[in-house]
């Protein structure tokens, strides 16, 4: 045997991949964003595409909506390139204007609607957005940053748009019941929805590959928020990638080329897993998508789904659990469910199992982040049980795992996650000194999470490298604890961080939510001990009524560390 037979193979994976997936997407096929909205809204012009509040737009109004933003935007001035913010939840004017600015080669930078005035200044500013849509509902917030906003135009818009006359009764159930309009005032602002009913003819834009398709504002949880650029070859790229890993997974029922699929759409738009997965990834196959504007009200989000047709499923680990342990989950028909996707963070096999256990189907877990737009790698669609990895690179998609000096790991053992392929970003808007950080000389994209591979080429995450805990110099996985603690019955939710100690260097700390009000610490501690040797088990255990997320609900381990360190810090004043 010669030294090159026993060179380990670089891409196991593709051993493994399904018969129906190539290894390599063709380079010419992903086109751009503006093509794939054309293309959609004309090869299913009498599809239902989006349905909110139980109105349905079909393809051919979304489009008719669409043109008559770009064009607006156009007549106002607006020159290719500039970027354009939006700022709402899951609402029918979001696609709407999302698709209207990418047809005009406008760049995209959605806003979290939930930002403060600092936050929303930030990036506006970072970004030099010229134009805004803000939903009603936090207009409030523009209004008290607008003396530090460089803006051109101000768009208001509201839940009701493009919904006709029920739009006007989701208005006034907004305004005056649910009183989750605050006042506002932003003289020469405009309404969305006279803009989306006027003239709906614009003029020829030239869309090409490299163009920015959006500014895609990472969390800041390493610091300052940064803009991954995304061109419309990223993210179509990453569309084509789903469409050759999933497409043949959701092919429809022999005989019916009407059947068409219906993404429960949860996750904000906003957040780059749902605009690709839920949203491009949707239009590719000419499904619908059914809009969840607050998905943080579970128990109206259940009797969405009781009164919804749905075949496809889209979450993060806590809509998961959350779900699962609702009273009346099991009321809502899962019968037509192909799958159910999830990303964002680690989904913990207990969670994994109640919905397994509740739908019948496996969670399929993907990995990405906004830097590659964002799918990476994703489990096989026809998996019957939760694997508790991220699975396989998709097509032209090389992942490896590296050490602190950038060598590659042997199999099994723990490294930086290193992504290359066409979907990985431009690079961090004026900022070449954070994207050399994270990118290498042979052009891949440092994640800044741990990792194994397998010998099979699938990928397992261990945690983020910041995350990570160390105790006398072992190293601590806060996922590995957090998982043994969600196994235990009495508890719902559970974060685990490192706490300075003056002995240990760092101690596990964990603020755990209860599902039993009888549970106790020692209990706890105790139940881990028999699945944790000693220096894992958590020292201290807080009990709390909630814990700190993002807009997706992750949850946030550093907003937690802050917690602690201004505690600390009071308490040394006092």
């Amino acid at each position: 045997m010669t030294a090159a037979d026993t060179t380990p193979d670089p891409r196991p994976w593709l051993a493994h991949y399904p018969a129906a997936v190539p290894a390599e997407i063709d380079p010419a096929a992903p086109g751009t964003l503006a093509e794939l909205i054309r293309s959609a809204c004309e090869l299913y012009a009498q599809r239902n595409a989006f349905e909110s509040f139980g109105k349905n737009l079909t393809y051919a109004e979304i489009g008719r909506a669409a043109r008559a933003f770009c064009a607006w935007l156009q007549a106002q001035g607006f020159q290719k390139g500039d970027r354009i913010a939006l700022m709402m939840p899951n609402i029918l004017a979001y696609p709407a204007t999302i698709f209207g600015a990418l047809l005009g080669g406008y760049t995209v930078v959605n806003v979290n609607p939930l930002y403060t005035a600092r936050e929303l200044t930030h990036q506006l500013t970072d970004s030099g957005a010229r134009a805004l849509v803000v939903i009603e509902n936090f207009a409030h917030v523009v209004e008290e940053a607008r003396p530090n906003l460089k803006l051109d135009a101000i768009v208001v818009a509201t839940a009701g748009d493009l919904m006709g006359f029920k739009g006007s009764i989701v208005n006034f159930v907004a305004r005056k019941i649910k009183k989750v309009v605050k006042p506002f005032t932003l003289p020469g602002s405009f309404q969305l929805k006279a803009i989306l009913a006027g003239p709906a003819t614009m003029a020829p834009v030239t869309v090409v590959p490299d163009d920015i398709a959006f500014l895609q504002y990472t969390g800041g949880t390493t610091g300052v928020a940064k803009g991954a650029m995304l061109t419309h070859r990223n993210v179509a790229a990453n569309v084509e990638q789903a469409r050759l890993w999933l497409g043949w997974a959701v092919e429809p029922p022999l005989g019916r080329s009407d059947y068409q699929h219906v993404m429960v759409t949860a996750l904000p738009l906003y957040h780059i897993f749902a605009l690709t997965c839920c949203c491009m990834f949707m239009l590719r196959i000419g499904a619908k998508g059914l809009l969840i504007a607050n998905p943080r009200d579970i128990a109206g989000f259940v009797k969405t789904l009781k009164s919804s047709r749905f075949t496809l499923f889209s979450g993060v680990n806590t809509l998961y659990n959350a779900l699962g342990n609702h009273p009346d989950i099991g009321q809502v028909d899962f019968s037509e469910l192909r799958f159910s996707v999830a990303g964002g963070m680690a989904t913990q096999a207990i969670v994994a199992k109640r919905w397994r256990e509740v739908t019948g189907k496996p969670i399929i877990e993907g990995y990405g982040l906004s830097e590659t737009s964002p799918m990476a790698s994703v489990n096989r669609p026809d998996i019957n049980e939760f694997t508790g990895t991220i699975g396989f690179p998709l097509p032209s998609t090389d992942i490896a795992i590296r050490d602190a000096d950038g060598n590659e790991t042997p199999l099994g053992e723990p490294g930086e996650i290193c992504i290359r392929g066409p979907q990985v970003m431009a690079g961090y808007w004026k900022r070449p000194d954070e994207t050399a950080k994270v990118m290498t000389p042979d052009g891949f994209f440092r994640s800044g999470d741990i990792g194994i591979m397998l010998p099979d080429g699938q990928v397992k995450i261990v945690d983020r490298m910041k995350d990570m805990i160390l105790v006398s110099g072992f190293n601590v996985y806060p996922n590995e604890v957090e998982d043994v603690l969600a196994a235990h019955p009495g508890v719902l939710e559970a974060a685990v961080i490192g706490l300075p100690d003056e002995h240990s260097g760092e101690a596990v700390a964990a603020f755990v939510v209860k599902k039993d009000p009888a549970l106790t610490a020692d209990a706890l501690r105790a139940f881990c001990k028999d699945s944790l040797t000693g220096y894992k088990v958590p020292r201290q255990i807080i009990f709390r009524d909630t814990l700190p997320k993002t807009n997706v609900g992750k949850v946030l381990r550093r907003a937690l560390r802050e917690e602690v360190a201004a505690s600390a810090a009071s308490a040394t004043k006092g």
